[in-house]
């Protein structure tokens, strides 16, 4: 019998369980399988249990294992993947209408390396419908209805990576894999009090994967430790001929150092021009965890992010490599069939931006990134509250009796609430962590580090220069060392 305490472990604590045959593959999967069947339906947090696969892959794993062929921290060990990615013979619905029989002959390349590592698929985490894709007005914009959150299940798990983010606060997985275009892996996990980590741009493979913005979209963990998302950013890292963004294999590769910061003196820029108008718990919160690395020995003082269009360029970059990404569905007419109304329109309006618009964008984009760039050279990592608020009550549904979707502002772009694109949390304000680094294709990681007055979780995140993804984790690993954040569990049984 596995226990609710084992099914709380890191990666790392499994894999030591597993290694060591204390617990068997099998009983572990059988576990997570049925809190997964049992708690799963009360957050929506599934499109597809894969039990008769996971069950596979976990004698597999058992038998190499007692063979003395142990293929290293990921085997045996279950995990759940955002309904984007490809998994060969089973649906693979996008989180939208349209595409609910849809199904893939082939594996995504992010799911061949994680079972080439051991690990064990034991599910298709819900999401937005096209990841928003298209847009989106509230956490109703999906095949299986909003996703809960487990600290409160009133609440909203935050942006399209909804699903992981509630299958890895609620223990329904050890780790589930999200996708990140402008903040949807940092917002969930924020919200749901979980690490998840967005890679560097080129870093891991996107074949297989739905696609929102070629050259904005990124795949990423989340899990209950910043080591945990370290250990799966490894197994998955690497070339891929098959995605044309990926990095070469002397830069793609990443093999995870989890004890680089143990000794070092990370420089830590504190943003101070961010969520402007966030609760003041957010920042109190904030201040509190850089006290501690300070204390660990870190050196840390006051950065900004430059001034800049940031938040306007990753909008319209969206925006218009979207309405090309899903131009079928626009042709179609088949957008009718999405569940929010400005899905159901946002990809017309979409079209009326020129190559020039486009091109003009891109020159822009370029000289945001060196300005951003520079930070660097002061410090290892920037510092911000996880998101600029904590979870928020999931509104009425969308449609007759629901709000009207509003026009677009792209000047303030709004996420849900504010008709943003996809991704990420109803408030949006000038200087924005999330915009700016995904735009630039930078490595981010939050994990937690408080609660609110409501007992909801509070997430710092941690920024580093592109390509620099372990310092990004040693700054997370640092803090994880010196507090207990992320041992604590949400109120389900």
């Amino acid at each position: 019998m596995v226990s609710e305490d084992t099914l709380f472990m890191s990666v790392r604590e499994l894999a030591g369980l597993l290694r060591a045959r204390k617990i068997s593959p099998v009983d572990l999967a059988e576990a997570y399988l049925d809190r997964s069947e049992r708690v799963g339906p009360k957050l929506n947090a599934y499109v597809t249990i894969t039990r008769p696969l996971a069950l596979a892959q976990a004698r597999a794993a058992e038998k190499e294992i007692a063979g003395g062929h142990y293929r290293g921290p990921l085997h045996g060990i279950p995990y759940a993947v955002k309904d984007l990615l490809a998994v060969k013979g089973y649906p693979t619905t996008w989180g939208a209408r349209p595409y609910a029989q849809q199904t893939f002959d082939f594996d995504a390349t992010t799911i061949e390396r994680l079972t080439r590592a051991g690990a064990v698929l034991i599910g298709k985490a819900a999401m937005i419908e096209l990841a928003g894709g298209l847009g989106y007005t509230n956490g109703y914009a999906s095949l299986t209805g909003p996703c809960r959150n487990p600290w409160n299940t009133h609440d909203w798990t935050c942006g399209s990576s909804s699903g992981p983010g509630a299958i890895a606060s609620a223990a329904l997985a050890a780790f589930a894999l999200g996708s990140d275009t402008r903040g949807s892996i940092i917002c969930p996990s924020a919200w749901c009090g979980i690490s998840g980590m967005r890679p560097s741009f080129g870093r891991v493979s996107r074949y297989g994967a739905m696609t929102i913005a070629w050259s904005m979209d990124k795949i990423g963990p989340m899990a209950r430790t910043a080591d945990c998302c370290g250990l799966v950013l490894e197994a998955m890292a690497g070339h891929d001929d098959n995605d044309w963004d990926s990095l070469p294999s002397r830069l793609s590769a990443f093999p995870y150092r989890p004890l680089a910061a143990k000794n070092s003196r990370l420089r830590i820029g504190r943003l101070t021009n961010v969520f402007p108008r966030a609760n003041p718990q957010l920042h109190a919160a904030v201040a509190r965890a850089l006290k501690v690395m300070e204390a660990a020995g870190a050196e840390v003082s006051d950065a900004q992010v430059p001034e800049g269009p940031f938040e306007e360029v990753a909008e319209l970059v969206i925006l218009i490599e979207a309405a090309s990404a899903f131009s079928e569905l626009i042709d179609s007419g088949r957008c009718a069939l999405l569940a929010d109304p400005l899905g159901q329109i946002n990809g017309y309006a979409s079209r009326a931006f020129s190559a020039h618009d486009y091109l003009h964008i891109q020159r822009v984009r370029t000289f945001l990134a060196k300005r951003v760039d520079k930070l660097f050279d002061s410090f290892d990592v920037l510092a911000a509250p996880g998101e600029g608020s904590t979870a928020e009550p999931l509104g009425p549904p969308p449609g007759p009796g629901g709000p009207p979707p509003r026009p677009r502002q792209p000047a303030a772009p709004g996420r849900p609430a504010q008709t943003r694109t996809h991704e990420a949390a109803p408030r949006r304000e000038s200087a924005q962590p999330d915009g700016i680094s995904s735009l630039c294709g930078l490595p981010a990681l939050t994990v937690p580090c408080g609660f609110s007055s409501q007992n909801l979780p509070i997430g710092i995140q941690f920024m580093g220069r592109a390509l620099d993804d372990q310092s990004v984790l040693d700054a997370a690993n640092l803090y994880q060392r010196h507090t207990d954040w992320h041992k604590r569990r949400p109120p389900l049984s």
